[in-house]
């Protein structure tokens, strides 16, 4: 069992949306490593019209199973981030068992069916601004009342689409830049408190949000079975760095530096982890 008293964000607690599997794992993971406590919530169960599975609720008891092997504490819970009071309730059930929160993120997401923006169904963008800009406010509405007095650090998960446009993703990339617009507002406004509030930008990350029929065909349509690595031949051209799919860790990993300490006097930036895509000309 690791050292529990040791860790770049020991004895903290942190409240991490869409926590089942993906990016939201690996970010409980990560932070349980460096010894934070876990409230992780996740909707587990399938979005209409979404076009791909989402997460079950075998998948969250996995992420628990990490987390304590890791010998942190974790609470669960399934919740709706369009939902608040799914949230209110799953975070008092966690800070009555773990105590006051001091990181949240942000991470709960969807990506979509790509489409010319003209031929975007109203139910499809209305979906997406509930889950990929609304369900980002939710998260922090009702996680603030329970931060602790001596700050913290809040992490909203936008996208290298929330920094620069994307053909066929109008309704994506919409709400991830409305993601920066109230990062930069949240980050004003708790200053005074000592909360920071930053975005991350990931570019094409391995995970089930990527790696969905869906998402590989609409790359690949000239092939009858494509998989995610023909996918990637085409993914890889949205990179500077030559590396077409980048691993969760990575991501993590920029996660941890903005939560701790390291990162005490970063508020109000917007930090991409996308191989260079945002700034590729």
């Amino acid at each position: 069992m690791a050292d529990t008293n040791v860790g770049r964000v020991a004895g903290k607690v942190a409240f991490i949306t869409g926590a089942a599997r993906g990016q939201g794992r690996e970010h409980a993971i990560r932070l349980a490593e460096e010894g934070a406590d876990i409230i992780a919530v996740d909707v587990c169960d399938d979005i209409e019209g979404l076009g791909y599975p989402m997460a079950t609720d075998d998948d969250l008891a996995d992420t628990a199973r990490f987390v304590e092997k890791s010998g942190r504490r974790i609470v669960t819970a399934k919740a709706d981030v369009r939902d608040v009071d799914s949230l209110r309730a799953a975070l008092e059930r966690g800070v009555a068992e773990l105590g006051a929160v001091d990181i949240v993120v942000a991470n709960a997401g969807i990506s979509g069916t790509p489409a010319p923006a003209a031929m975007i169904e109203q139910s499809a963008w209305q979906t997406m601004l509930d889950i990929n800009l609304t369900g980002v406010w939710h998260t922090v509405k009702a996680a603030l009342p329970h931060m602790t007095n001596g700050g913290g650090s809040i992490i909203l998960v936008s996208s290298m689409l929330g920094l620069r446009g994307g053909g066929y993703m109008a309704h994506y990339a919409s709400a991830k830049h409305a993601v920066v617009g109230l990062m930069h507002s949240l980050a004003n406004e708790l200053a005074p408190q000592w909360i920071r509030v930053n975005s991350i930008h990931p570019g094409n990350i391995r995970t089930p949000m990527l790696d969905n029929e869906q998402f590989i065909r609409t790359l690949r349509p000239d092939l009858a079975d494509p998989t995610l690595d023909d996918a990637a031949q085409i993914i890889g051209s949205f990179h500077m760095l030559p590396q077409p799919l980048i691993e969760p860790r990575a991501v993590s990993n920029a996660i941890l530096f903005l939560a701790s300490d390291e990162a005490q006097y970063i508020t109000g930036a917007a930090l991409p982890i996308d191989a260079g895509a945002v700034a590729k000309f």
